[in-house]
């Protein structure tokens, strides 16, 4: 270096006794890994600096703790909005990752020279604002502005130029054969980065000019000026690094910078660059990251294909070929498909024979994909998509250590969830909760507090098992992007309680509706927040004191009625939310028959649905001890009677208050029969007689069970349906169509063969017998509670929560 001249004089690369070493790579490429180590190796530098944000200089030693197990990511966020972040990931074969290690293995210092993440997301909110700005202009004025309709949209791929410049269609293919399955030549570790800089100094001189350009390994075409901007602050950096140090300073960088840091620019032209840049207040720390998330498939633009073949070819000692399809025999077994050694060996033997055959140096992914599709795959791509999925993406998530900086709701979460024997996990899991275990209970508690604060480490699932209130099921997957949420959540709270608890009362202040309100006191008796729950009871009847919307209230009350079950199996006070929902039960009580007056088809469905969410709201309300069971239902069915016979209420809800008494036993079959025969008369519009049908056997509510056990019933409707004039039933059809499909196949081809068999075969259940084989016309109590054993087993049922057997409506069904 002379003066203020570049970094080298003279051409060529830099050698062992230089200035700078310059080792140029591909971001997580083990080929790049292994010709980074082997050089370092070989020159042994004084320095070691690496592309990545210089706040993270101070965490470089975490990397030596024997905690650390990659891959792992490097997280910078905005100290005032933690949302705003950046992740600089790195895997076991990453080139940086290496360079990384072997500089704290050797004692040799070690530092990040990028452009300081305080820019970078300072930067990356500037442009946010830019396009929201170009986004009101082009929506005010109709037209994108002439400033952003010039910008050229180059997007250029060095490797996909280089791969064509060979001869090759497949960049991916042709980076694997010249980098990934050769080593050093002659024993000359610097000979692969002399070759690539060449080329893409040959490269980035086609490119000057053309605005954008796009580094080696991104995938994403970053613009000129942040290009330059980058690249200056890392030319200072290195020239720091030599008036430090006397012996080389090696430097590993993407090798798209490379051209430019041995470019000769001075050291004003550089700093000029840089001025007035943004800034932002950040905070960094090292994060767990997964292979999925390398992928590029995930969204990451420097992600790559294959991240678990990649970690697969740098970690095998040896015969890479035989130890991965070793491997994928393994994955096939554990999914009872016959795989054996020799399926295992004639595939080594078809991928060897691919590659020859293809002109490759060994088999790559793309042989051993082929051989595994027709060996042990028997052709199908269906097991193959699985061997994808689980190792050559892969779903290996790292670890970081205790000590590595975190936000205090961080620390409090690792401390609750390792408490609880609760491992975050990059795949997707099942875990089933009992709820009477005081372990199950405080995971349970933790997810439900962490999915408050918008923290989805865990989503509720329906169990396979009992639906009673003390089993929970989850699905649970941790992400990167999760680490993030959790600085966000920072801000209400240092304990993962204390910011539920802080977050559930902003959150009722700000609800827009009651629905919203009632589920957030749901989920806050389901997260045991019992400093939430006052406020926000206190929200919940002000909110329901005012709203006269009935749609509102009978939204509102099924998760209401659902808190008050909570409570009971997790020994909250619930008193309060009981007396709520009686009230809002009343005031649905009131306000629904007028409400349904006058509605068209969909007002129509969804009063439906109203109805169905509060007839089972109250069954469940009137089990509650603050309620009055007997005064509640009393109420409730007349109502219900109301609905069924009131003019200008429409068919469909009519018809499902009839079919809701009758299920309730509060109205006779008989009735029923009458109450169909009235309205399925000639009298009534087939459109209207068609709505009450699908009232009363329609929505999912087991009436063409129903129609096969009363064949009263079916007769009814069979003989409307055979009426209808041939100039209205194409109206009714799709009402009908859409009633009778959601009939299991089982129901539909019974009621058939019943429909086939004509009315005279046919009698009645409730009067004669069904005519059909097995059904009898009358109730086997007897033979009923003799099943009771093997329903509670398969309810996962104790003898403590099984229906008293004295109870001789129906015993066990209505449980």
């Amino acid at each position: 270096m002379t003066g203020n001249g570049g970094l080298l004089d003279g051409a060529g690369t830099a050698r062992a006794g230089g200035d700078v070493l310059l080792l140029g790579v591909r971001h997580h490429g083990p080929g790049s890994a292994r010709a980074v180590r082997a050089a370092l190796e070989q020159t042994r530098p004084a320095v070691v600096l690496i592309e990545g944000p210089p706040e993270a200089d101070s965490l470089i030693p975490l990397a030596a703790d024997e905690d650390m197990r990659p891959p792992v990511a490097l997280l910078a966020h905005a100290v005032e909005e933690p949302g705003r972040s950046a992740f600089w990931p790195l895997a076991e074969f990453s080139p940086e990752w290496v360079a990384l290690r072997w500089a704290l293995e050797h004692d040799v210092p070690a530092r990040f020279i990028d452009l300081p993440a305080t820019h970078t997301l300072a930067w990356q909110e500037q442009e946010q604002e830019q396009e929201l700005e170009t986004a009101r202009e082009e929506h005010a004025t109709g037209r994108r502005p002439e400033a952003a309709a010039a910008l050229p949209d180059v997007r250029v791929d060095p490797l996909a130029a280089l791969a064509e410049a060979a001869g090759h269609d497949d960049p991916e293919r042709w980076w694997e054969d010249v980098v990934e399955h050769r080593g050093a030549e002659d024993g000359d570790a610097l000979a692969p980065f002399t070759a690539l800089e060449e080329a893409m100094s040959a490269l980035r001189e086609t490119e000057t000019g053309s605005g954008t350009g796009t580094e080696p390994g991104t995938g994403e075409g970053s613009g000129r000026d942040r290009d330059l901007v980058r690249e200056a602050y890392m030319r200072l950096q290195v020239r720091a690094a030599q008036r430090e140090f006397e012996r080389a300073v090696a430097v590993v960088c993407g090798a798209w910078h490379v051209p430019a840091l041995r470019r000769r620019a001075t050291v004003a032209a550089d700093r000029a660059l840089l001025k007035g840049l943004p800034r932002a207040k950040v905070d960094m720390t090292w994060v767990p990251w997964t292979h999925r998330r390398l992928s590029r498939s995930s969204g990451y633009g420097a992600g790559i294909e294959s991240p678990g073949w990649y970690g697969h070819l740098f970690g095998a000692p040896d015969r890479p070929v035989e130890r991965w399809l070793t491997r994928v025999a393994g994955v096939l077994r554990e999914e009872d498909r016959s795989v054996s050694s020799a399926h295992v060996i004639e595939a080594v033997r078809l991928a060897e024979t691919l590659a020859v055959m293809r002109g490759r140096p060994l088999p790559g992914l793309s042989e051993t994909t082929d051989a595994v599709r027709a060996v042990m795959c028997e052709g199908s791509d269906v097991p193959l998509a699985l061997v994808h999925d689980r190792l050559v993406v892969g779903d290996v998530l790292g670890e970081v250590p205790a000590g590595a900086p975190a936000v205090p709701l961080q620390r409090d979460l690792d401390r609750t969830r390792r408490r609880l024997r609760l491992k975050p996990e990059a795949s997707e899991r099942e875990l089933e909760l009992d709820l009477r275990k005081e372990t199950d209970a405080g995971r349970s508690r933790l997810l439900h507090r962490l999915r408050l604060l918008g923290v989805g480490w865990g989503e509720p699932a329906a169990s396979r098992g009992s639906t009673g209130t003390f089993r929970e099921t989850w699905r649970l997957r941790w992400e990167p992007e999760l680490s993030v949420r959790v600085a966000e959540a920072g801000v209400w709270g240092t304990t993962v309680l204390s910011a539920a608890t802080a977050r559930a009362e902003a959150d009722a202040v700000t609800a827009q509706g009651l629905a919203d309100v009632t589920a957030l006191a749901e989920r806050c008796l389901l997260a045991e927040l019992p400093d939430a729950l006052p406020p926000v009871m206190r929200i919940l009847a002000d909110r329901a004191a005012l709203d006269m919307d009935v749609g509102h209230l009978a939204q509102a009350l099924p998760a209401l009625v659902r808190s008050l079950r909570y409570g009971d199996v997790r020994g909250t006070d619930t008193g309060a939310l009981a007396e709520v929902a009686a009230g809002l039960a009343e005031r649905v009580f009131v306000g629904l028959p007028p409400a349904c007056a006058g509605l068209d088809a969909d007002a129509a469905e969804e009063m439906r649905r109203h109805v169905d969410a509060v007839h089972g709201a109250v069954g469940l309300l009137g089990d509650a001890p603050a309620a009055d069971h007997g005064a509640l239902r009393s109420r409730w069915r007349t109502v219900l009677r109301t609905l069924s016979a009131r003019g200008g209420v429409p068919g469909v809800v009519r018809g499902r208050a009839v079919r809701l008494l009758l299920d309730d036993g509060a109205l006779a079959p008989e009735e029923a029969a009458r109450l169909m025969a009235r309205v399925l008369s000639p009298g009534t519009p087939p459109a209207d007689a068609a709505a009450w049908i699908e009232g009363f056997v329609g929505g999912g509510s087991g009436g063409g069970m129903l129609l096969l056990h009363d064949e009263r019933l079916l007769a009814l409707v069979d003989a409307w349906l055979t009426g209808v004039p041939g100039e209205t039933f194409t109206d009714v059809l799709p009402l009908l169509r859409r009633t009778f499909s959601a009939y299991e196949p089982g129901v539909r081809r019974s009621l058939g063969e019943l429909i086939r068999r004509g009315p005279e075969s046919r009698g009645s259940v409730t009067t004669t017998g069904s005519g059909i084989p097995g059904f009898g016309a009358g109730l086997a109590t007897g033979r009923a509670e003799a099943v009771l054993p093997v329903v509670r087993l398969l309810l996962g049922l104790d003898e403590a929560e099984a229906p008293d057997a004295d109870d001789n409506d129906l015993v066990g069904v209505d449980a």
